[in-house]
């Protein structure tokens, strides 16, 4: 491209105005909501179906609600690093049209399937749900690569990303309302329609890139590959896998991610029981309370990310710096706020309500931090790094429901809750401590790695002193 092309070009970026990015990201956003939702209405649906005042009920202990609930990542963990790749070579439309349409069809037949298999027809369904989901983060992070300009990263990714509290703070509020309504298999019955129109609108209207789309502007289109150096052939990349597992940076990245999904899936899957069974507060209420904290992590969502902007923008720290400060909001405030949760006044909902709000909230550091480090890190395999950071940090969300079921035996006890919010606290503090020391968010040498490049371990020992 010549000088005056070039500069022709920067004339011809759009400086305001929407564009069919902005409806690609409503889209994306829209679909976080809707598999969030589907991910944790089991939280708030299983306190109806175990509730022994109702005839529909299920007299399952919870031990097996813990299982049920902790089903969902035994699914969700085997197609993490595949479905980076699946992304990189198929693109994110079809996967992530797959991911919300199977969790749509499995929604529709979890109530039917409770009656006649169980818990344990309960828990297939959910692993399936979890299978398909496996594709979520690895698709969002290849199509946000594929269609939100640089200029326009923090404001759009954010958005899309807040979907996910969106849609989980949502689902908990509705779900009481609901199930009192016209019973907890409603639950399942909406989301499933929801996510069914869904899928329909976005198989005609959604697009792997700018360059196949057949509803976009050639104007927009050349602003979007400018702005991303997408303009031409794009060069096809080998991923270099011994350089991933090799850099410590990266190992520190997954520690983190692990950190981050122990305490918020502690929080997500028994909250509402906790709720219920030492604040005493029933289903309607308890939806509305356990709605609250996500609701303000996806309000906190969106100043943490304007001031990440103006602290990279201001020049006031590096790059690296920023998401070390922004996760360590995500992680450090939690788990300080977990402790005083520890010795809140037992009955005071008041003082629960707002410590857990404080928590969940705080979390919203993690959006500006640890999630967008994989861009940061290495643009071009950013999928599949978020593939393998999410496939152990998944891990974690079976072990940890696991973990606190076993921890309580007596779900009555505050001493008992006291001792799973301890545990949470410390691994927040362990993990981020890890990734301070360790992290970064430089562009690594392999991001433009070829196949000759990865057998050349002396410029990736460069890159390792460098970080």
């Amino acid at each position: 491209m010549d000088v005056k092309e070039k500069r022709n070009n920067e004339e011809e970026k759009p400086t305001y105005g929407l564009g069919l990015r902005h409806v690609q990201a409503a889209l994306l956003f829209l679909g976080m909501v809707l598999a969030f939702a589907m991910r944790v209405n089991i939280s708030m649906a299983i306190v109806a179906m175990t509730d022994s005042t109702k005839d529909n009920s299920f007299d399952w202990s919870i031990q097996k609600q813990s299982v049920i609930l902790s089903s969902f990542f035994w699914g969700y963990i085997l197609l993490q690093i595949p479905g980076g790749e699946l992304a990189a070579r198929f693109g994110g439309k079809i996967l992530i049209t797959l991911c919300v349409g199977i969790n749509s069809a499995t929604s529709l037949i979890i109530p039917i399937g409770s009656y006649y298999g169980g818990w344990q027809l309960v828990c297939a369904c959910r692993v399936l749900q979890g299978l398909s989901q496996g594709f979520l983060f690895p698709c969002m992070h290849n199509l946000i690569g594929k269609w939100v300009p640089l200029e326009e990263k923090s404001r759009l990714g954010t958005l899309i990303y807040a979907g996910a509290q969106f849609g989980t703070a949502t689902q908990l509020m509705v779900s009481g309302f609901i199930a009192e309504a016209w019973g907890w298999p409603a639950i399942f019955y909406v989301n499933g329609t929801l996510g069914a129109i869904w899928t329909a609108i976005y198989v005609f209207i959604g697009a792997d890139s700018p360059q196949t789309s057949r509803m976009i502007s050639e104007k927009e289109r050349f602003y979007i590959q400018n702005s991303l150096g997408h303009v031409g052939v794009a060069k096809k990349l080998k991923t270099p896998w011994r350089s991933i597992w090799t850099s410590l940076s990266f190992i520190s990245l997954i520690v983190v991610h692990c950190g981050h999904n122990w305490g918020f899936w502690t929080l997500m899957t028994e909250i509402p029981s906790y709720m219920s069974q030492v604040l005493g507060v029933d289903i309607k209420a308890n939806g509305l309370m356990s709605a609250l904290p996500y609701w303000a992590m996806y309000v906190m969502s969106f100043p943490l990310g304007y001031l990440a902007d103006l602290v990279l923008r201001k020049k006031w720290l590096s790059i690296t710096a920023s998401r070390k400060l922004s996760n360590s909001i995500g992680h450090y405030g939690p788990a300080i706020a977990l402790i005083g949760l520890s010795y809140a006044p037992a009955g005071n909902v008041t003082v629960a309500v707002a410590l857990l709000t404080l928590v969940v909230g705080l979390n919203a550091g993690h959006y500006t931090g640890y999630l967008l480090v994989h861009i940061d890190m290495s643009p071009n395999f950013a999928g599949t790094l978020m593939g393998i950071t999410n496939c152990f940090a998944n891990v974690i969300s079976i072990i940890a429901p696991l973990a606190a079921g076993a921890i309580l035996q007596d779900e009555t006890d505050p001493n008992e809750w006291r001792k799973v919010f301890y545990l949470s606290s410390a691994i927040y503090i362990i993990c981020n401590t890890f990734y301070v020391i360790f992290g970064t968010s430089e562009l690594q040498k392999w991001n433009e790695v070829s196949n000759d490049d990865e057998k050349d371990t002396e410029a990736e020992k460069k890159v390792e002193r460098a970080v």
